[in-house]
């Protein structure tokens, strides 16, 4: 079932930005998102915030669980077909090994920042991801519930001619 796009009536999904927002700070130590706002305020800023915030769940093939609007125009996607993607086909096939290397990583060490890779946009558009931080999501009873990611930075694949 794909969860209705971020609004009020859903209070833009404010228990899964807590989630991603106290996992990140834990594990980083660095504050996750605008510091003057809580609530539903806070989760709205998040969705409309001008960086890329996305997570997946723990399914075998995770899927894509939270896109922001900037992962949603990033990715050519919106928010009902984000929210279907198996998140290993944010990048192209050759890729996909060197971005599970990262998320076993990931999984070991609790995050990682400054990483860097191609991914590619519903069009065919690839870009540099850049600056990337990833980290695991656990719920208050310390179940595993999948991984998030935040960056600000991404810039076009140039191809040479």
């Amino acid at each position: 079932m794909i969860r209705p796009v971020p609004d009020a009536s859903n209070q833009f999904y404010l228990d899964h930005i807590n989630l991603l927002r106290q996992n990140y700070e834990r594990l980083t130590g660095k504050t996750f998102g605008p510091s003057d706002l809580t609530g539903i305020d806070f989760a709205e800023a998040i969705y409309q915030a001008p960086y890329v915030v996305v997570s997946h769940g723990t399914e075998p093939d995770p899927i894509f669980n939270y896109a922001n609007l900037a992962a949603q125009k990033l990715f050519e996607l919106p928010w009902t077909e984000f929210c279907q993607l198996p998140s290993r086909q944010s990048a192209e096939v050759p890729n996909q090994i060197e971005r599970q290397k990262l998320l076993d990583a990931v999984t070991s060490q609790g995050f990682m920042e400054n990483y860097q890779g191609i991914r590619i946009a519903k069009g065919g558009r690839r870009f540099w991801i850049k600056n990337v931080t990833v980290w695991n999501l656990h719920d208050a009873d310390g179940i595993y519930r999948g991984q998030a990611a935040i960056y600000s930075s991404w810039e076009d694949v140039v191809e040479k001619i």
